[in-house]
């Protein structure tokens, strides 16, 4: 399949793109990142250097995804999701002097297979988003987030539990394999044990 790539993005001849990867309008992919099978990627994105992103992720409008940062397979970033890769960022040192490229230390985060993250949530860096997890829309996500996990608010805390399929999960749980309501699968064991726990 063929890459797709707007005559208005800006794509480093250094990035590695996989088969059927879209990059769209004004998006910016920068030196040695890496992008998987059937990627899309929206208007205004930016990948920056070094960044490897999986196959068959959806990286919608305005997206930033900033170095030391690894989405694995089948991500969702709504419009205006942010990362950011500096627990401790200046622009100049205490004497007044300009930081370099190389002053700034780099602290890495990981979204997992599957991971969905809502409209202009923010990502501080150092955490992992666990597979199939649900960060909500405008969420300020300041620690892990388990598998499944869902999590909402600023700071965002862990409110629930979702199914692969990406509903919420209600109602008690006493087997460990039980059909979800909306899409009719069985639910995954670790959105189930989470669940209990929630439940307490």
């Amino acid at each position: 399949m063929a890459v797709f790539i707007h005559p208005t993005a800006e794509v480093s001849p250094r990035a590695q793109l996989g088969d059927g990867v879209r990059i769209w309008n004004q998006a910016q992919v920068r030196e040695d990142a890496v992008i998987g099978e059937s990627t899309q990627i929206g208007k205004d994105a930016y990948i920056d250097a070094g960044v490897h992103v999986g196959a068959r992720c959806k990286i919608q409008n305005g997206v930033y995804l900033y170095h030391g940062v690894t989405v694995e397979d089948g991500v969702f970033l709504g419009p205006r999701a942010t990362t950011t890769n500096d627990r401790t960022p200046r622009a100049i040192f205490p004497d007044g002097r300009m930081r370099g490229s190389s002053d700034f230390r780099v602290t890495k985060t990981r979204l997992c297979q599957g991971a969905a993250i809502g409209a202009g949530a923010i990502l501080i860096c150092g955490i992992t988003v666990g597979k199939f997890a649900m960060v909500a829309a405008g969420a300020v996500v300041t620690k892990d987030v388990p598998p499944y996990g869902l999590m909402r608010g600023n700071p965002a805390r862990l409110v629930g539990a979702v199914c692969g399929c990406g509903h919420s999960l209600h109602g008690d749980f006493a087997a460990l394999v039980t059909l979800c309501v909306h899409c009719g699968e069985p639910i995954p064991t670790e959105a189930v044990q989470l669940r209990q726990q929630l439940r307490g």
